[in-house]
């Protein structure tokens, strides 16, 4: 499952998001997911969340421990 569905985004998810200044080098960054922050129910970038850390990215992988 990738993070362009809305639907499949909790809090307290693992993910591997992309951060903005991350855009170009497609470094991935995970974390748990504390909000939503995109709020339609499809984006194809992936859904914006904030980071419990604070940092704000788009999915691109959730990840299942």
């Amino acid at each position: 499952m990738n993070g362009q569905r809305r639907e499949h985004i909790k809090p307290g998810l693992k993910v591997a998001v992309i951060l903005k200044q991350d855009q170009r080098s497609g470094r991935l960054t995970e974390g748990i997911v504390s909000g939503l922050l995109t709020k339609s129910a499809f984006h194809p970038h992936g859904i914006k969340v904030r980071l419990t850390d604070g940092q704000v990215g788009r999915v691109q992988k959730i990840i299942y421990v």
